[in-house]
């Protein structure tokens, strides 16, 4: 039985109506779904009567197109499929469908062999292993490429509808990077494919540069009224000749990318190129050295990550120092794993020694993202880059929060004590121009207000507590401080000294005295992406720098205390511990 189009349309529009479970869908919604369909596809303004779509409906049900739809009325109003899972779309080839296919694929096997016709071989040989399989019942005997969960095919029609008949729509886009959704007119020029990926180039409006969306990021697509924009003299040949992938800079410089690889892996970028500007410049001991002229771009260096360390790059400098980068911060993540036994053994260490040291509790890249939020937060407040200190940090700069409470970190927390809050949070950097030493003392403060001089103690000690009131000992054996290195930290710049054990109780100035004298202290040395956790009565001092490095450290305090009518000693912050 013959279906034209426009039946063919309202089926699947009644089908993707009725695979849409959060809503409910009476007899005037599909109504008007399928009027709204017919006038974008077809641009009839004609209504479909309410007993066109009955019959429809009554077609799906029968097996006259082999649907057998299991289309219900529920509360006798709402129809819906009853098997969730169905679609008329998952339905089985016909007879008649192979038949057709079948006279297709012999049309199409024609033209093979023709330059002009070359992208035809890969979708003659799909369609024969479809209807292979269909007619044999069998499983098909090539297996394509293909991602069954890719997201935004959906969109692939409308904005191939939108692109040959040159119509803007209104698109409802948010990228991986933007923290919201974004709705503007688009006027799309080309639909592309790149490694199972869709993508759609075009423009926001006239001389704008030209943007490629991904279609697995498009919330919704809607028509508009606004004025197509043609793409006059673009070309997408043009436009993505000097690129690997979809991502290009219009003005990007084009360089010359010399990679070498081994011996065992140049046939499979030889076989395989990167790009059609390839070529092998030369073959040695060390491997086969091959050139690219490309634009770097993410799609690049993902591709030459994808090798490990089969590929080397030799030029330019800066994508050999980006690819570099890239492996150390990749091999940072597998150089420090917690688990809970070490962790459990090293917390027991704070407890009898009163401090210890964790290496790598972040990565490099979460290190160089916080001093660069403290750099911008400097340079927006018109502060010398050399300032000595940002006090109630988190309040200044909040975004900071999310990098320092990693799950490293708040593993740690938890295993010290699950009840700590967050009472202080400080940043301090030990400059040639802020030098200041410290001498042998106890942390004897939960919160500070000002900075006070006193007998060679400098910005750190001898300090008031709360209000002028210095917390009673209870409250200091709950406090731990934590401070995160951002630099490497030595002698030479400062690192701080300690007296293991000397955290039981508070001494007076006599017994300090005594005991510094009389004990070796342990130097901790901490390198950038560490951290220092210390119990306040703990014993310490700090030395003069001697050399010209930078001890940028966050400090923090926690506690699980508070005073008298539940007040915390100082502010507790919102984090989840």
């Amino acid at each position: 039985m013959p279906v034209n189009r426009n039946a063919l349309i309202r089926y699947r529009t009644i089908d993707n109506c009725l695979r849409n479970r959060h809503r409910r869908w009476t007899l005037e919604d599909l109504v008007e779904a399928c009027s709204e369909t017919l006038y974008e596809y077809e641009g009839i303004d004609k209504g479909v009567s309410k007993r066109t779509v009955q019959m429809d409906i009554q077609m799906m049900r029968s097996d006259k197109l082999g649907y057998n739809a299991p289309i219900i009325v529920e509360e006798k109003k709402y129809y819906s499929y009853e098997d969730s899972e169905y679609s008329i779309t998952n339905i089985p080839l016909t007879d008649q469908d192979l038949g057709k296919l079948t006279e297709v694929v012999e049309i199409l096997r024609q033209f093979k062999g023709f330059s002009h016709f070359q992208e035809l071989s890969g979708m003659v040989q799909r369609l024969e292993n479809k209807i292979y399989a269909a007619k044999t019942n069998q499983e098909p005997v090539i297996d394509f490429e293909k991602n069954d969960n890719l997201k935004g095919l959906e969109h692939i029609e409308t904005l191939y509808q939108a692109i040959i008949k040159k119509c803007t729509v209104e698109l409802c886009y948010q990228s991986f990077k933007a923290r919201s959704a974004n709705t503007f007119h688009f006027h799309p020029y080309y639909l592309k494919e790149y490694r199972n990926r869709w993508f759609v180039i075009g423009i926001k409006k006239k001389n704008t540069p030209i943007l490629t969306l991904a279609l697995d990021r498009i919330i919704s697509i809607k028509d508009c009224e606004v004025r197509y924009v043609p793409k006059d003299s673009f070309s997408l040949p043009t436009f993505l000749h000097d690129v690997v992938g979809v991502s290009v800079n219009p003005n990007g410089p084009v360089e010359k990318v010399l990679i070498q690889a081994d011996h065992e892996t140049a046939p499979y970028i030889i076989t395989k190129p990167l790009h059609h500007s390839q070529q092998t410049i030369e073959s040695g001991s060390g491997g086969v050295v091959i050139s690219l002229n490309v634009q770097i771009n993410f799609e690049l260096e993902r591709e030459i990550l994808g090798f490990g360390d089969r590929v080397k790059v030799l030029a330019p400098e800066r994508l050999k120092r980006r690819i570099k980068t890239i492996l150390e911060q990749a091999l940072n993540l597998y150089q420090f794993e917690f688990n809970n036994a070490a962790l459990q053994s090293t917390v027991e260490k704070l407890t009898h020694k009163g401090f210890m040291i964790l290496r790598h509790v972040y990565g490099r890249k979460e290190v160089n993202a916080m001093k660069m939020e403290i750099a911008r937060y400097l340079k927006d407040k018109g502060l010398d880059e050399n300032t000595h200190a940002i006090r109630n940090l988190l309040q200044e700069i909040p975004i900071l929060k999310e990098t320092i409470f990693n799950s490293n970190l708040l593993q740690v927390l938890k295993k010290i004590n699950p009840d700590l809050f967050l009472t202080k949070a400080i940043f301090f950097d030990k400059t040639p121009d802020a030098n200041w030493y410290v001498t042998w003392h106890q942390d004897i403060v939960i919160n500070v207000a000002e900075k006070i001089e006193h007998d060679g103690f400098s910005g750190w000690t001898k300090k008031f507590g709360v209000h002028g009131v210095c917390p009673p000992d209870e409250i200091l054996k709950n406090t731990f401080t934590i401070r995160i290195h951002l630099d490497d930290t030595d002698e030479t710049n400062g690192a701080l000294k300690v007296i293991p054990g000397s955290h039981n109780k508070r001494l007076s100035d006599e017994e300090i005295n005594l005991i510094a004298q009389n004990s070796i202290p342990y130097i901790c040395e901490v390198e950038a992406c560490g951290i220092q956790i210390m119990k306040p009565l703990l014993l310490h001092a700090s030395s003069k720098a001697t050399s010209q490095k930078h001890r940028r450290v966050i400090h923090l305090e926690f506690n699980t205390m508070k005073l008298p009518g539940g007040l915390a000693w100082a502010e507790k912050w919102d984090i989840a511990i």
